[in-house]
């Protein structure tokens, strides 16, 4: 009976599975499910260091945090973001509205604008020189390798965090 239902599963899962491998990069799993595959690519050369006892705890519990903050505000959300990847060091913000952050320039004034907010937090002041820290640096400091910006639509930009 067990391995009846394994058979069953395999023939209705296993064309699902397979799409969801065949869309995206290669080796991008969430490509396809959250974003489409990224058209655009930047590598980010951080002056910070990742801390010593940073962990996927820790990169969870900050984008916890940051959507806590996004859900408690006055206003409805434009993005969702998430950490994922085996250690939660890949992080993915998605715009939740129409016609927001579908292009290069809109996704990198929201982070312009996430710099500012992450400059006023004491964990950036203690770890990095906050007026020349960005956004991206307080994202190196937790460990995160990528980050991927996406209209939710058509459009994705990935940075690779070095």
């Amino acid at each position: 009976m067990f391995v009846r239902t394994l058979m069953v599963l395999g023939v209705v899962l296993g064309p699902a599975f397979a799409w969801a491998q065949s869309t995206g990069d290669e080796g991008d799993r969430h490509a396809g499910y959250y974003y489409p595959p990224p058209q655009t690519t930047e590598v980010y050369e951080s002056q910070a260091d990742t801390l010593p006892d940073t962990s996927r705890v820790r990169r969870v519990g900050f984008v916890t945090g940051m959507t806590k903050q996004i859900l408690g505000a006055d206003y409805s959300p434009t993005y969702a973001i998430f950490a994922k990847g085996d250690e939660g060091d890949k992080m993915i913000i998605v715009s939740v509205v129409e016609g927001y952050y579908d292009t290069l320039y809109r996704m990198r004034a929201l982070l312009a604008t996430l710099t500012a907010v992450a400059r006023l937090t004491p964990f950036l002041r203690e770890n990095a020189v906050v007026e020349e820290a960005t956004f991206l640096d307080l994202l190196k400091l937790l460990g995160f390798r990528q980050l991927t910006v996406s209209d939710g639509k058509s459009f994705a930009h990935r940075i690779i965090i070095e």
